[in-house]
């Protein structure tokens, strides 16, 4: 967890030299993380998922860091320890989906 936390420091750390945190209210964050996520989703339009890495690796590694970075910011500014959310979402998502039922299926938990 360390690592995270460390990442978390120096996220902030930017941010804070830059006095933008002014404008990194959770509203703004939540929409920056989308647009980064459409701009991920853009490298791949039109193409297989194959064409667009072997074309764009270095922009899908970029567009990928900005959302994670976003992604980080809110969760910190909110006070929500990264971890424990992922566990917590990860042990839900066991419930809704069970091996026996999911194992090789694309379906919603609500069509198992």
């Amino acid at each position: 967890m360390r690592d995270i936390e460390a990442l978390i420091e120096h996220i902030n750390q930017f941010r804070d030299e830059r006095d933008w945190r002014q404008f990194h209210n959770p509203k703004d964050l939540a929409i920056s993380l989308s647009l980064e996520a459409a701009e991920l989703l853009e490298v791949f339009q039109w193409k297989t998922s194959e064409q667009a890495i072997e074309e764009n690796l270095e922009n899908i590694k970029e567009e990928l860091a900005d959302v994670m970075i976003y992604a980080l910011m809110l969760s910190n500014d909110l006070d929500l320890d990264v971890k424990e959310m992922i566990l917590e979402k990860m042990q839900k998502n066991a419930q809704k989906y069970p091996v026996e039922k999911s194992r090789g299926r694309n379906l919603k938990y609500s069509n198992l």
